[in-house]
């Protein structure tokens, strides 16, 4: 059993604590958007338990601890130094126990509270002083971690990656196998009720658009419905000459500044940079050509981060059926998902076609890295270096978009090239001077950038590893033959994504 002794801030927050922590900095950090504090990072807790990369690989930006920073998103949490707003120690029970060792029951809250439950735990240097500690994990309390906490398969893979002849992972699997179950994370932390807005914080609104007007205008109007509206709306239209409407869009037609740009360069990221050198605001809101979004998406967007006290959110994106649905659909959508829609937390993902950031730092990042352009991953990029300047991106559930998706349009319209060969096929950008001749790069080369851009060696490896036992489990009984006769090409794939890939890390970060 742990006894935390318990703090009240000025401002009446309940914490409770073990050590001991700055309370100066310890009553300006929990008026921001952290629920558990710690300095574990320089305790000798940074990066302890790598075998969780067996189950995250590359899929949990959090999986490996970022370097340099002064506050960042931790699940790695020392049990003997640490802070909790006491809503949250209570709301999930405290520590499970179950563990041989304190220190891995603190790591499962952590984890478990981040990834499933809505929780932002972080670390913050200085908070605590830097007494580092041996950690030492059982190989029994590995697979206890695994056994309770993902389905059995990812147990059983990282057994036979971490070696099914040893004898130590042998006993640990059956133990664990047979004396725990997989536990319910169904818990959710109710998210903070939001305030009114304070002040008149001017929001920039960003719409890359392609061959999808009569989307983008939709859109439009559903802007000039906000409850808070708006400072600029910028278009940056990439329609070819040929196919474009000019006479659809009236700049003087909405109660907001809206700027048509027509777009001369290629690629999405290319698109939001020339409209975020355009942009005023003190917030940038990312949008898609092919959402719409509710009267009180904008004002939900800044209660969000004006209580949280933090400056990036990523909303809720639902999928529409068919491009024919509208905000009707989206509140049957929402009924539907019921309590389990109402987690804010750390985000896990991020997305253009919803997402809010500070002026600041979208300043900081400079812009979309355009050596995506053409391909997949920008998303994520941008989200995941927000996250990597010390900036939590929280997610937020209040400001929902519905996803229409239509079929036709939109800057995929460029990247379907890339699955083409021969003359037929139009170079992509991140081809750069080598074009593709018959040797097609699978997975997308902008995907592989992205793994060498943020990930190690050794996760890249494990993502290596998963692609292709995916390749083979993922397909059907009797198409495994085949399989098996195709991965010679399906290896020369790989490798000749992984030289495109090395090709776009050696030119850098690309903006212009």
């Amino acid at each position: 059993m742990i006894h935390l002794k318990e703090y009240i801030t000025p401002n009446g927050d309940i914490l409770l604590y073990q050590g001991t922590p700055n309370f100066s900095l310890l009553d300006e950090l929990a008026m921001g958007e952290g629920d558990i504090w710690h300095s574990s990072l320089d305790q000798g807790y940074k990066n302890v338990f790598p075998e969780i990369v067996y189950q995250t690989v590359v899929f949990f930006w959090y999986g490996k601890d970022f370097d340099n920073l002064e506050k960042s998103v931790s699940w790695r949490i020392n049990p003997n130094a640490f802070v909790i707003r006491k809503q949250v120690w209570e709301t999930f029970g405290g520590f499970d126990l179950d563990y041989e060792n304190l220190q891995m029951s603190a790591l499962d809250f952590g984890f478990n509270t981040l990834r499933y439950q809505g929780v932002v735990p972080l670390y913050v240097k200085g908070l605590f002083e830097n007494l580092i500690e041996a950690v030492q994990i059982s190989t029994k309390d590995i697979y206890t971690f695994y056994i309770k906490n993902f389905k059995l398969s990812h147990s059983i893979y990282m057994l036979f990656r971490s070696g099914f002849w040893k004898p130590k992972d042998l006993k640990g699997f059956w133990f664990a196998k047979n004396k725990y179950r997989f536990k319910n994370k169904s818990v959710l932390l109710k998210p903070r009720e939001l305030q009114p807005i304070k002040g008149t914080p001017k929001v920039s609104y960003i719409i890359p658009t392609m061959m999808r007007q009569d989307f983008t205008l939709n859109l439009l109007n559903d802007l000039e419905n906000q409850t808070y509206k708006p400072f600029e709306v910028i278009v940056v239209d990439a329609t070819p000459e040929a196919a474009r409407d000019s006479s659809l869009y009236h700049a003087n037609a909405y109660s907001f500044k809206v700027v048509f740009k027509w777009q001369t360069t290629q690629g999405s990221c290319r698109a939001r940079n020339e409209a975020i050198d355009l942009c005023t605001g003190d917030y940038i809101v990312f949008g898609d050509d092919d959402i719409r979004i509710q009267p009180q998406f904008i004002e939900n967007h800044i209660r969000l981060l004006q209580t949280y006290n933090a400056e990036a959110c990523n909303g809720l994106d639902i999928r529409a059926d068919h491009q024919q649905q509208t905000l009707i659909d989206l509140d049957d959508k929402l009924k539907a998902m019921g309590d389990e829609r109402w987690k804010v937390g750390a985000a896990q993902s991020f997305s253009n076609a919803n997402s809010c950031v500070s002026r600041r730092v979208v300043n900081q990042l400079i812009g979309n890295d355009i050596n995506y352009d053409g391909g997949y991953g920008e998303d994520s990029d941008f989200g995941l270096s927000i996250s990597k300047l010390g900036v939590t991106v929280l997610h937020n559930p209040f400001s929902v978009n519905l996803h229409l998706k239509p079929p036709m349009g939109g800057y995929r319209f460029w990247g379907q090239q890339a699955g083409i060969k021969g003359k037929k096929r139009k170079q992509q950008p991140w081809e750069l001077d080598k074009p593709v001749k018959w040797i097609v790069p699978k997975p997308s080369p902008t995907i592989m950038y992205q793994l060498f851009k943020h990930f190690d060696e050794r996760q890249r490896k494990e993502y290596k590893i998963k692609y292709f036992v995916f390749y083979f489990t993922k397909a059907k009984w009797i198409d495994i033959p085949l399989r098996v006769l195709k991965l010679p090409i399906r290896l020369l794939q790989f490798n000749k994504s992984v030289f495109y890939a090395k090709n776009l890390i050696a030119l850098g970060k690309r903006t212009k």
